[in-house]
């Protein structure tokens, strides 16, 4: 193991790891806007949306990213649509988490009794009101270890994006194990993830407490 090497190659693969940080933070919080969109029209059964939402949910759930991106960056061009890698990212990571997302918060909308549904129609106040103050709060809190599980796994979905040409962590380190340094390459790989994961899962297990204290998704 070739120390001097690792302390040489830091800085560069600081920068893979602040590419993949700012890609995953966009994909995961799009495909958070993406699964609350999807699982209210499921819950609320909006007509004919429901259908589109549970084909989606499906095709984005049963397609790997790796295909995904294939399709955003190579097969669009087929058809005149040229995408830059940076936006197939984004893109495929949101289309892939919307789906997991969207059952995740569906899950913690289920969990909320149909009586507080009523009970807050009865005293007047209005879907949006009801969906703001008295479904989300709650649903959320119980969704929130599905959401963190998530998370990582998007997270970790980021190491395909050396595909399309994208210098983050993985494209970093197969140019480095070209050199002959593969002890050293899959190192610094392994440490990079840690270090960006662990203070997720950390965050997430923090919130979760939180929340069982507050009485929330209990």
């Amino acid at each position: 193991m070739d120390i001097d090497y690792i302390v040489a190659h830091i800085p560069m693969f600081g920068k893979a790891a602040s590419l993949t940080i700012s890609l995953a933070l966009a994909g995961i919080l799009l495909s958070l806007l993406i699964g609350l969109v999807c699982a209210l029209v499921r819950y609320f059964h909006v007509p004919v949306l429901h259908r589109i939402v549970g084909g989606y949910i499906e095709l984005s759930r049963n397609t790997p990213l790796m295909i995904q991106l294939f399709f955003l960056y190579y097969g669009l061009t087929r058809v005149g649509i040229m995408l830059e890698g940076v936006t197939c990212a984004i893109v495929g990571l949101a289309f892939l988490g919307g789906g997991y997302m969207a059952e995740a918060i569906r899950s913690g909308l289920e969990a909320v009794g149909r009586a507080q549904i009523e009970s807050g129609l009865s005293i007047g106040l209005s879907r949006p009101q009801l969906i703001r103050y008295v479904v989300l709060p709650q649903a959320m809190a119980v969704a929130v270890p599905a959401i963190a599980a998530n998370t990582i796994f998007l997270i970790k979905e980021t190491s395909v994006f050396s595909i399309i040409a994208l210098p983050d962590l993985m494209y970093v380190a197969k140019d480095l194990m070209k050199e002959g340094h593969s002890n050293e390459s899959n190192l610094m790989l392994v440490v990079s993830y840690l270090i960006l994961i662990l203070p997720v899962s950390l965050f997430f297990t923090v919130l979760e407490r939180r929340m069982r204290r507050a009485g929330l998704g209990s």
